[in-house]
């Protein structure tokens, strides 16, 4: 089963590429490619879900379970979802905000750009702290 999921390079990045349909049938399977991946030096990984139009709680578990572990390597999963079901399914569940997803594999795939925290305006109060 492992087999038959496609795993490309895209600028460096893993992409896996998910089947139509992500359940019990196939998700420990999905599971297995992703950790297979992260095997070979690549904590970050895309799953390309474009494909995909039902992902049920067999899958969104397996893809949660990828992400903590990417992220215990310091990387992270990202996914590029199409479907209105597969994004309703992720938003009714939370897992949206847990997973970055993105509408393209280019999307996806682009470096995160940098935070820039702006350095506090001269003469404007401290943040109070809340230990006192």
């Amino acid at each position: 089963m492992p087999g038959s999921y496609t795993v490309t390079m895209v600028s460096g990045v893993p992409v896996v590429t998910a089947p139509p349909e992500i359940d019990s049938g196939n998700a420990d399977a999905l599971r297995t490619v992703i950790l297979d991946t992260m095997a070979h030096g690549h904590a970050t990984f895309v799953v390309d879900m474009t494909a995909t139009g039902f992902c049920d709680s067999a899958g969104l578990h397996a893809l949660l379970r990828a992400h903590r572990r990417a992220r215990a390597e310091g990387g992270e999963a990202r996914l590029v979802i199409t479907s209105s079901a597969v994004l309703r399914i992720f938003a009714i569940t939370g897992v949206d905000r847990l997973i970055p997803n993105f509408a393209t594999v280019p999307e996806a795939v682009a470096p995160a750009p940098a935070v820039i925290v702006p350095p506090p305006r001269l003469g404007s109060p401290e943040p109070a702290d809340p230990t006192r």
